[in-house]
């Protein structure tokens, strides 16, 4: 029997949801937006009251939809995790570089988890998307890279 989580405890998960320096995204079956933390604020500057309910895509029309769509449907098929690393496609949301004083970067270099939750019934029906900032070790990469010692990035 799963365990049962209470009200209080249920407010205290939600707020560590919204600390992680993570960002955490909650997707339907459609790609409609059903959480949004205040990482992805922060980021995208938009809060969730203006995503919620939303298609991804529409809020970020740069996504190469049918590649992500292929990551979602397997992720939710097969009940595993998927990843996309920076090495491999920088970038999931354009998200500008935020460290104007470090910041060599255009943009925010991304690692992407897609994580299947389950439902009750054990299907999954919603994934959790999860966005990893990599800006500072693809930064830190570039000198490795162009001096022969690391293959460089895409």
């Amino acid at each position: 029997m799963p365990a049962q989580i209470d009200l209080k405890e249920l407010h205290w998960l939600l707020d560590i949801v919204q600390c992680l320096d993570v960002g955490v995204v909650v997707l339907d079956r459609q790609c409609r937006i059903e959480v949004w933390n205040s990482f992805m604020e922060n980021h995208s500057g938009l809060g969730p009251d203006q995503v919620h309910g939303r298609e991804l895509f529409e809020v970020f029309p740069e996504i190469d939809r049918g590649w992500f769509r292929r990551k979602l449907d397997i992720a939710l098929q097969l009940g595993t995790r998927a990843f996309s690393l920076w090495e491999q496609r920088p970038y999931l949301m354009r998200f500008e570089n935020y460290r104007p004083i470090t910041g060599e970067e255009d943009f925010m270099y991304q690692n992407i988890t897609l994580l299947p939750l389950a439902a009750a019934g054990g299907e999954a029906e919603r994934v959790c998307l999860l966005v990893e900032d990599m800006t500072e070790v693809a930064r830190l990469k570039r000198p490795l890279a162009e001096a022969g010692r690391v293959p460089p990035a895409p």
